[in-house]
């Protein structure tokens, strides 16, 4: 399935961060990203974020990149919000949309990869590393938006 290309105003996101590199999720001593998504709901931290707004999505931001698809970068799992004090922005810009459905966690793990694939596969298209984002629609649906210049 081809991506869709989609233009996105800016909205910010808040929760919980941790900062990570694809090399050490592969390890699961050393991964972030599921421990994450693990605190965000058993804290029940979509309930208690201030300032939501009416947008129902759970989002995954992936921000401050240290470089590529290689370095650091940020995580934040979260719910949209009105006041962007302690949020993540999402910059306005194109991006590309993967959508994804199935049991989780696999179906997000196989969208991955099917956009490191297209990336692969269209190096005229370039991945702007500034500000990417998950949004689930509900437990087995995922659509990850990944900015292009």
């Amino acid at each position: 399935m081809e991506p869709v290309r989609q233009h996105h105003g800016e909205f910010q996101v808040a929760g919980l961060t941790a900062r990570t590199k694809n090399s050490e999720e592969n390890d699961a001593a050393t991964a972030r990203i599921g421990p994450l998504w693990n605190r965000f709901f058993t804290e029940e931290t979509y309930r208690s974020t201030p300032h939501r707004t009416q947008d129902a999505r759970i989002f995954g931001v992936y921000s401050g990149y240290e470089s590529d698809a290689h370095g650091a970068f940020d995580v934040t799992v979260g719910v949209a919000v009105s006041d962007g004090t302690g949020a993540v922005g999402i910059e306005a810009g194109d991006y590309l949309v993967f959508s994804g459905q199935g049991e989780m966690p696999h179906m997000v793990i196989d969208t991955w990869q099917r956009i490191w694939q297209y990336f692969e596969a269209n190096p005229t298209i370039t991945r702007r590393y500034r500000s990417d984002f998950e949004a689930y629609d509900g437990p087995d649906k995922v659509a990850i938006h990944i900015g292009i210049s």
